[in-house]
């Protein structure tokens, strides 16, 4: 078996065409099916289905196509950490962050790293922590800022940098606007603006408000900060968003209150493999986060 005709298989089984894998492979058809049926030889197996010009993959063959894709990241890795370890300040990193630090504090963050390192290159990719834990212990990202940092996690370590409350934004007109701070309760009768089902700060949120004795009533969902701030903004409901979030651009239609009951806080960190070192240019950019956030939480954020 080679690795030539697992990155055949592999095109072949994304395009489910002979013809159209050969294009973008920018080899003959012929050359193309025959490694398809010498792997299917070796392997003792069917693994497509042939249906006229078309094909699509049988069960054993999805079975062999997750293998292989895992495969050929692993030495797409490995290959890059070997050139990382000639030349350590070199590379690219496939960072994962959520939108809650996109605004600011993430191109704070490479901003800075980039200053000191300016060879080393950023691959970003955006999403909610679980998404984005997934794709750290599955290879398609080498790590990632996540909040809250999740604890007990067999394939991944976490690392906190620090923590944030949440506070409640109301819109301007809003009864108690005024108020220095509020408990959370106050808010039980008010429409509420959330992040949509998977977001860990929709999971926050209603855990406070049942905290409190009710569950919030969800009027509007949403994808990111900006469409939540805007929706409340508008007086279409109240939301909880990370102090961070807040500070980074509140709209001046909006007011950002302090809850004091309960007092509602999540952690922010970092992600990363458990089951594999991470390549130079990788450490160094973690090494330089451990080193910028505690500065930070040492003078004060």
């Amino acid at each position: 078996m080679e690795l030539r005709q697992i990155n055949y298989f592999i095109k072949v089984a994304e395009m489910e065409h002979f013809s159209d894998a050969a294009a973008e492979l920018h080899i003959a058809q012929s050359a193309v099916s025959r490694q398809i049926a010498n792997l299917e030889e070796e392997l003792g197996v069917k693994l497509f289905f042939r249906e006229g010009r078309n094909i699509r993959l049988t069960p054993v063959g999805r079975i062999f196509l997750e293998r292989a894709q895992l495969a050929v990241l692993e030495i797409d890795k490995a290959k890059q950490e070997v050139y990382e370890y000639l030349n350590p300040e070199t590379g690219t990193i496939r960072l994962g962050f959520p939108n809650s630090l996109a605004a600011k504090t993430l191109p704070s963050v490479i901003s800075a790293f980039r200053k000191e390192h300016p060879q080393i290159g950023f691959q970003l990719r955006q999403g909610t922590v679980h998404e984005l834990t997934t794709a750290v212990i599955q290879g398609h990202i080498d790590l990632a800022f996540v909040s809250p940092v999740p604890a007990k996690q067999s394939d991944v370590k976490g690392h906190i940098f620090f923590t944030e409350k949440l506070l409640a934004l109301l819109p301007e007109q809003h009864s108690l606007a005024g108020e220095l701070h509020l408990r959370l309760g106050q808010l039980k009768q008010d429409p509420f603006v959330m992040f949509r089902q998977g977001y860990v700060l929709r999971e926050l949120v209603t855990r406070a408000c049942q905290q409190v004795g009710f569950n919030p009533r969800i009027a509007f969902e949403g994808e990111d900060v900006d469409t939540i701030k805007g929706l409340v903004s508008a007086g279409l409901g109240v939301s909880l968003l990370p102090e961070i979030s807040l500070h980074e651009r509140q709209d001046r239609d909006t007011v950002a209150i302090e809850v004091i009951e309960p007092n509602v806080k999540k952690t922010v960190g970092i992600v990363i493999p458990q089951n594999r070192e991470l390549a130079p240019s990788e450490q160094i950019f973690f090494e330089f986060l451990k080193e910028f956030y505690e500065k930070l939480n040492r003078f004060g954020q």
